[in-house]
């Protein structure tokens, strides 16, 4: 007798590892705050659609082609990107995901980014720049959970595999990448400071 795991769900994690990651991450930081002060439009949607927090997604969602700051995370993050592609197997026929958007995130404690997806993207990913000690990691639900009609539940220490929702803590100069499809939030935290991440989506053409 055997068991076959089918239809995994994959989600990648790795360090930047690149020379220069500290004055990056510190002139990233600076510009996503100046941001914060200058994007009126940024600020509006997000009292709206984020409260207590800030995302420059309602209004600025494509820094990369903004800031050379952000342009070269994005070309820091491809190899990255490409390792995660080979993973999953994909056969892009000689052509290659290209980044759509880009956008910024402020996080105080007590604020919440609740579950959802990123539709019509292919990949999507965060980048940590600034995570205080105690901030949320990134929860992902199991995408097959709404079938699970007459399940049992899980045991309390059940493998990863087998979870209906699976957090992966937040480091700062981390990259978490995850096909778009996949729901994920982003809980609410207690400790002081500010988390401060960018994500942005991939697009197959």
């Amino acid at each position: 007798m055997s068991t076959t795991p089918l239809f995994a769900t994959q989600v990648y994690r790795s360090s930047l590892r690149m020379r220069g990651l500290r004055a990056l991450n510190a002139q990233l930081l600076r510009e996503i705050r100046q941001l914060r002060v200058d994007d009126k439009a940024g600020r509006q949607w997000s009292a709206r659609h984020y409260p207590g927090g800030f995302t420059s997604y309602g209004s600025a969602s494509r820094l990369h082609r903004l800031s050379p700051t952000f342009a070269a995370l994005e070309r820091h993050l491809i190899p990255h990107l490409r390792a995660f592609c080979r993973a999953l197997e994909f056969d892009l026929d000689g052509r290659e995901l290209s980044m759509t958007d880009c956008w910024a995130n402020i996080m105080p404690r007590g604020v919440v980014h609740g579950l959802h997806l990123h539709p019509h993207s292919s990949i999507s990913g965060t980048y940590y720049v600034q995570v205080p000690k105690g901030a949320s990691g990134l929860k992902f639900e199991d995408p097959r959970l709404a079938r699970m009609m007459a399940a049992p539940p899980r045991r309390a220490h059940c493998r990863q595999a087998n979870r209906s929702w699976v957090t992966f803590g937040a480091q700062s100069g981390h990259v978490v990448l995850f096909e778009s499809w996949l729901c994920h939030e982003v809980p609410s935290y207690a400790a002081p400071g500010e988390r401060v991440s960018v994500s942005f989506n991939y697009s197959w053409f």
